[in-house]
């Protein structure tokens, strides 16, 4: 009877002296923030609102590159009608006064052999350079009036994508004041920022879908190749502390490799709002993120308790409860499209 109670005092110290060391023992240095605060619905409504308005705002672009284009082709057409309508008032006059009979009045008006080939020569010249006029004037104003009639396409296009883009920044505002943000807040900015190398777009100037086809160079997952271009410019550009981009989490962008957390303090995330160097370094990331997000396809960036998105700027953000992690006072996030 001793024996087993004494085996089994032994377990429950044995107990006692692992939860002991698990209360004690200090967090790892660069243990990744817990979930980040908002919910999975926030999350789906702020990208829904971010790819929709960067979408609309590259259709509006693209619509405006093609009127610029269509304009050059009115100008042109009209100027080629306009230099040749004077021919074809001279044809269409010559044609009035001398009726359909010209051609054969003329060469039964001939005084010789001769002359009569001379005049054939000459109707025949005559009627290429009228043919010639004739088809380069149809040929221009319909260039014209197709050139016009495209030209008021697009400006309805972008008045569509113009409403798109309006709608888009509502969602993303109504998101964030159902969640207790949304406000104008100052955001962080630096004309300082460098600039970044662009990541590749399609012809049309928009962004191809990836997948999460790269290693990961901070985890050993997996990431997209436009998320490890932005986290290679950003190392290029002097921030290279700790950084975490893939993990397993229940919803956002982390689990699809196009989201990293970028630590504040040099030794990794800690559980404490970034103050002093580590504040200032968190600012200038946020910062260079959004001066370069349109070369690297930002969809959103979250940095002490503000966000910033594509056609709202940067807004107030309410993570919930979560202390540092969820309220992004010790890390910057960034998504990319």
């Amino acid at each position: 009877m001793a024996a087993t109670y004494l085996r089994q005092a032994k377990h429950v110290l044995a107990l006692l002296a692992a939860v002991l060391v698990l209360l004690v023992a200090p967090p790892a240095a660069h243990a990744e923030p817990d979930e980040e605060g908002g919910s999975k619905t926030l999350r789906a409504q702020l990208e829904s609102a971010a790819k929709g308005h960067v979408q609309a705002k590259q259709k509006l672009e693209a619509s405006k590159k093609r009127q610029v284009t269509l304009k050059a082709a009115l100008k042109q057409a009209q100027g080629k009608t306009a230099e040749l309508s004077g021919r074809v008032q001279e044809i269409a006059g010559r044609s009035y006064r001398q009726g359909r009979l010209t051609t054969m009045t003329m060469l039964l008006g001939s005084t010789s052999p001769d002359a009569l080939i001379d005049r054939m020569l000459s109707l025949d010249q005559m009627a290429q350079v009228d043919g010639r006029a004739l088809a380069g004037y149809r040929d221009a104003a319909t260039i014209a009036e197709k050139a016009t009639k495209a030209i008021e396409l697009e400006i309805k296009e972008q008045q569509k994508q113009v409403t798109v883009m309006a709608k888009k920044k509502q969602q993303a505002q109504d998101a964030l004041a159902a969640a207790g943000g949304g406000q104008v807040a100052g955001g962080f900015v630096s004309a300082n920022s460098p600039l970044a190398k662009a990541a590749p777009r399609n012809s049309d100037g928009s962004w191809p879908g990836e997948g999460c086809t790269v290693d990961d160079p901070t985890t050993g997952g997996c990431i997209t190749p436009r998320l490890l271009n932005a986290h290679r410019q950003a190392q290029a550009a002097g921030f290279k502390r700790y950084t975490s981009c893939f993990s397993q989490r229940a919803s956002g962008e982390h689990p699809q490799g196009k989201a990293c957390d970028y630590s504040a303090a040099a030794g990794g995330f800690q559980n404490v709002n970034a103050s002093g160097g580590d504040r200032t370094y968190g600012n200038n990331l946020a910062a260079f993120f959004v001066k370069n997000a349109d070369r690297l396809g930002v969809m959103y960036v979250i940095w002490y308790r503000q966000i910033w998105l594509p056609g709202s700027g940067w807004r107030t953000y309410n993570g919930g409860s979560g202390g540092p992690a969820a309220a992004h006072t010790n890390h910057v996030h960034l998504s990319i499209l």
